[in-house]
């Protein structure tokens, strides 16, 4: 699976996965603030964007391996990996899966355990709700829960252009990443076997993956590193992201500084 991807910047390699059910459209402001310390690269997850879906059974593994396929083409041996709510579930799969390629760990807004029962019931019906009736379901019910109470009341054009990225996603891969994130394993023994630096970002309002769990994931591993977004929801990367990039550049600089690249 080749997925279509923008890049910007040069030097050591941070692969940034998007959220659900958006695109790497939501990554503008990290590939513009994030350029001159890094190189950005920003996927777009299968059937999302201008990735295709293809064929395969709904698999978070699979979304990995695809990241890894990416990072062949790339001719990127090792890269800081990261990403935000369901692109924290794809991470946290690539480091379980490709140890080997992973020099660093990026983790914003999303949790280590699997979902309960009533969260895999939740994931089916709005799965089987996308495919009979559109987005409709995504704007009434998944994207209030995206954007904290400080970006309703005072920037209504993020809230704007995240309502206009939930609408475009394609049926079919909110109905495929769903039943993905639904099947997804318990993440708290990769993280504790992981060698390389860890960062967990959360937005301080982010309710649908709220502090605790950012500091759960933060405390399994030796030297976790936990930044809270003040006045972010769950998108704290569009929602507030000077204080997003500079967590992410601060990080970088002090942990991988030495990386080779």
């Amino acid at each position: 699976m080749q997925l279509y991807t923008r890049s910007s910047g040069t030097g050591l390699p941070v692969v940034l996965l998007h959220a659900f059910p958006l695109s790497s459209a939501m990554w503008l402001a990290q590939r513009e603030g994030l350029a001159k310390a890094c190189r950005v690269i920003t996927p777009d997850l299968r059937g999302f964007g201008g990735s295709r879906l293809g064929d395969d059974d709904p698999s978070i593994d699979l979304m990995a391996d695809d990241v890894a396929g990416l990072l062949d083409d790339e001719g990127i041996d090792r890269a800081v990996v990261g990403g935000l709510s369901m692109g924290g579930y794809v991470t946290m799969a690539f480091c379980r899966r490709h140890p080997d390629r992973v020099l660093g760990v990026i983790l914003a807004d999303t949790k280590a355990g699997a979902d309960p029962p009533a969260a895999r019931d939740n994931r089916e019906r709005i799965a089987q709700a996308a495919l009979s009736d559109g987005s409709g379901v995504l704007v009434d019910e998944v994207l209030p829960g995206l954007i904290g109470p400080t970006t309703k009341e005072r920037r209504a054009m993020v809230f704007g252009r995240v309502k206009g990225l939930v609408q475009s996603a394609p049926p079919g891969a909110v109905a495929w990443a769903q039943r993905a994130m639904a099947a997804r394993t318990d993440s708290f023994d990769t993280l504790s076997a992981l060698k390389v630096p860890l960062l967990v970002v959360v937005g301080e309002e982010d309710e649908l993956s709220p502090p605790p769990d950012a500091e759960a994931m933060a405390r399994a591993v030796p030297d976790g590193r936990l930044e809270i977004i003040p006045k972010a929801g769950h998108l704290s990367a569009v929602e507030q992201p000077e204080a997003f990039n500079a967590a992410v550049a601060e990080f970088l600089r002090t942990e991988l500084g030495g990386s080779q690249r």
